[in-house]
């Protein structure tokens, strides 16, 4: 027996059924977010179900070309540099960007996407990628900061 075959066997003795209907559940919260996320940058949410669409609607929305998916194949910075990168221009693009959004975006990222997806407030701003004015301040409001 493999140690994944072992793993799995260990894991189903201990939680049973309700393991898949967990992970069906987080498939589900997952596709509703995307959904959510895709529509407040002006995107069509369908883009969230379908595999190769997913990944380039979300280039377009941080602003990377296309062409830069196949980085994710490159073995060690695809998956250490470029998708955490990738992370942060995510919440750059939506107005996020206190270290706080970008430790919570890299450590939960399934919860901090939903977040992004379904709070009334954040707003989409434009791409962060190419754009330096996006990713180094933050905007203006016009007012300052009260403390009462």
């Amino acid at each position: 027996m493999s140690i994944l075959q072992h793993a799995y066997q260990s894991m189903y003795n201990h939680f049973g059924d309700s393991m898949f209907y967990i992970f069906g559940f987080m498939c589900v919260l997952s596709v509703v977010a995307l959904w959510r996320l895709y529509d407040k940058a002006g995107q069509n949410g369908v883009a969230a179900i379908i595999p190769f669409w997913n990944m380039l609607v979300f280039m377009k929305i941080i602003g990377r070309p296309a062409w830069h998916i196949l980085l994710f194949l490159v073995p060690v910075y695809g998956q250490l540099y470029l998708l955490p990168k990738v992370w942060i221009e995510l919440c750059q693009s939506f107005g996020k960007r206190t270290v706080l959004d970008y430790v919570l975006v890299i450590l939960l990222n399934g919860l901090y996407i939903f977040n992004l997806g379904m709070s009334y407030d954040t707003e989409y701003v434009g791409p962060a990628y190419g754009n330096p004015d996006l990713g180094t301040a933050p905007p203006h409001t016009g007012h300052s900061p009260s403390l009462a």
